[in-house]
């Protein structure tokens, strides 16, 4: 048994149906089974809440200042945006107490204290670095958001290497994300796949399916590149071929995002679901079909979960080998969506081998490898 220090920016216990979120808590439980384990977060106070120390997140005018410091210091952005003064000094005062901090995101590596003699160990997921590179070349030059994605895609890089030689543990979701790290670091770095709760099995082929399912939080800029560029430029050409077809997108979205992007009457915007079963009923595909993605995408697990098929872009197929129909082009994203609706042959297919490839990705399996990691 070990004492664990947990540091996450969101508050694990928020309920918010968010992807980083829903994993720190499951981590959280996981390692508190067999281990004496304090979280440190930002939320609100409860109670209730043992072993749980929440820090209220700075005011406006001051994360902004935190910000500007941070680009003075030649830090990423964000880490001005989640820091706080206070969260700092208690990890500080505390951290000699502990065996082992786990820092969940990338932002949370700012909090480690300079002579922390335990053992470091952070999930950072992604190489963020490459992912914000990637919405650099996709923006238009008269985008202000592309300029600041190319110097965070920067400051984030330096951050990566910086991790890479402190930490002794560094947890990635993909494979081929690990091919992209130095290989001085390669003993360092712990395969984690990321997970699902259960495999439900609900996709039934029929003639009469005509909607694609869109799972993903449209506040994340690639996801809503992905869906205002199939509202554009697909589904009129499509609406040729399936006239009946319709696209349903489920995740967070701002009111004027929706309001933009609801021109076309065969677009419904259903906002955070947290149980998406009577929305597979009558789906007959999954779509990720964004420009910008790096390691695992949580939306396509979520689509093989129920035995959907599947249908995205080269960038993100690359980690699900053939389990997935993938495309190059416009023409040829229009034709496999076709044939995923009237072809009841290739979609079977697509949905065996969807359900066969989750099996790898349960919670059940994944959670082991928290437990292996910090006895290790």
């Amino acid at each position: 048994m070990k004492k664990i220090l947990f540091i996450a920016t969101r508050d694990p216990y928020s309920g918010r149906y968010s992807g980083d979120v829903i994993g720190s808590n499951k981590i959280i439980n996981v390692l508190k089974k067999k281990n004496i384990l304090d979280v440190v977060c930002f939320g609100k106070k409860t109670i209730s809440q043992k072993n749980v120390f929440k820090f209220k997140k700075p005011f406006f005018l001051i994360r902004i200042f935190y910000v500007i410091k941070s680009l003075i210091l030649l830090q990423p952005l964000q880490f001005g945006l989640f820091f706080s003064k206070d969260m700092e000094r208690f990890v500080s005062s505390r951290a000699d107490s502990y065996d082992l901090i786990f820092f969940y995101h990338i932002r949370s590596s700012q909090y480690l204290p300079k002579n922390f003699k335990g053992k470091k160990i952070i999930e950072m997921g992604d190489l963020y670095s490459s992912n914000y590179l990637q919405t650099f070349d996709n923006l238009s030059l008269f985008n202000p958001l592309k300029y600041v994605y190319f110097l965070e895609s920067i400051l984030i890089k330096k951050v990566e290497i910086n991790i890479f030689k402190k930490f002794d543990k560094i947890i990635l979701f993909s494979k081929s994300e690990i091919k992209k790290v130095n290989k001085i670091f390669i003993k360092k770095i712990i395969h984690i796949n990321i997970s699902i709760d259960k495999i439900k099995k609900k996709y039934v082929f029929s003639n009469k399916n005509k909607k694609i399912l869109f799972i993903g939080n449209l506040k994340y800029l690639p996801n809503k590149l992905a869906v205002k560029n199939f509202i554009k430029n697909i589904l009129p050409k499509l609406e040729k071929k399936i006239p009946e077809v319709s696209l349903e997108v489920i995740g967070d979205i701002s009111k004027m995002n929706k309001v933009l992007l609801s021109s076309n009457k065969k677009v419904k915007f259903l906002g955070v679901q947290k149980n998406i079963d009577k929305f597979i009923k009558g789906s007959f595909c999954g779509l990720a079909n964004l420009k910008i993605a790096t390691g695992m995408q949580g939306k396509i697990l979520s689509y093989m979960s129920y035995g959907l098929p599947v249908i995205c872009s080269r960038q993100v197929a690359y980690n699900f080998n053939k389990n997935v129909l993938s495309y190059s082009n416009d023409n040829e994203l229009i034709n496999k969506i076709v044939s995923l609706k009237n072809n009841k042959k290739v979609s079977s297919l697509i949905s065996k081998k969807s359900l066969r490839f989750i099996n790898n990705f349960t919670w059940k399996k994944i959670a082991k490898k928290y437990l292996n990691m910090i006895k290790n």
